[in-house]
């Protein structure tokens, strides 16, 4: 089926949304920009629109053919991609298998401390209040997901994070932690949603330790566009 772009539904910090033809189906359009720090940083990292769209939805294919159900429709062009419209759960799960980035800071321990079991962390999606961190009991008193939705989504949050591991360890690459968000489709299904990239995945060279994601942006520490072209290689083996 050939989806038409109809009118701009959504716009958010690295993405657009568009209506189609079909209720059900909606377009999603990466952006350059980047920020960081709640929008307080902003910028533009060259071509990571189109690497982020293209490693999303390798990705996203390979967990669907291991059992987790996604949004991902049809990859439509460099940029742009057909994914199942779907209410966000308003929970960003965060999966650590390192120290680093804000756990580090909150809890003053250093980087790259190696987890003995993977750590959950849940935060209310909410920009207006900075998306604090809240658990299981909160998110039930604010009726964000019942707790079979929120059981649900921690077992594929965890099995996400087991996969992912496992092909970012085939080529050389430490999956530090990441930002998972999950949707409702119309007729109610949690389907994995948004984004996996360096946007939103602490990416370590296993060998180097150097960063391959967005640290290098919020850090200021150059070759943002470098790293992303990376790890793009690394995945697909095209240069």
């Amino acid at each position: 089926m050939a989806y038409e772009k109809k009118e701009q539904l959504y716009e958010g910090k690295a993405k657009k949304v568009y209506a189609t033809q079909d209720p059900n189906v909606v377009i999603v359009s990466y952006k350059d920009d980047a920020t960081a720090f709640n929008g307080l940083k902003k910028g533009t990292i060259t071509g990571k629109g189109a690497i982020n769209n293209r490693m999303t939805n390798n990705l996203m294919r390979r967990l669907e053919a291991k059992g987790v159900p996604t949004h991902l429709v049809e990859e439509l062009s460099d940029r742009e991609t057909a994914v199942k419209k779907v209410s966000i759960v308003p929970l960003e799960v965060i999966i650590r298998n390192l120290s680093a980035g804000s756990f580090a800071k909150r809890y003053g321990v250093e980087e790259g401390i190696v987890f003995d079991a993977p750590t959950i962390e849940f935060s209310y999606k909410n920009d207006d209040l900075g998306d604090p961190l809240i658990n299981t009991y909160h998110a039930l008193a604010l009726k964000l997901a019942t707790a079979e939705e929120i059981a649900l989504i921690k077992n594929y949050a965890f099995t996400v994070n087991e996969l992912l591991k496992g092909f970012m360890k085939e080529i050389g690459i430490d999956l530090v932690d990441f930002k998972l968000e999950f949707g409702r489709t119309a007729d109610g299904q949690i389907v994995l949603a948004d984004e996996i990239s360096p946007d939103t995945c602490r990416l370590w060279d296993e060998k180097t330790h150097e960063k391959l994601d967005k640290d290098r942006f919020r850090r200021d520490l150059g070759g943002a566009e470098e790293a992303y072209e990376e790890v793009m290689r690394r995945l697909t083996g095209v240069e």
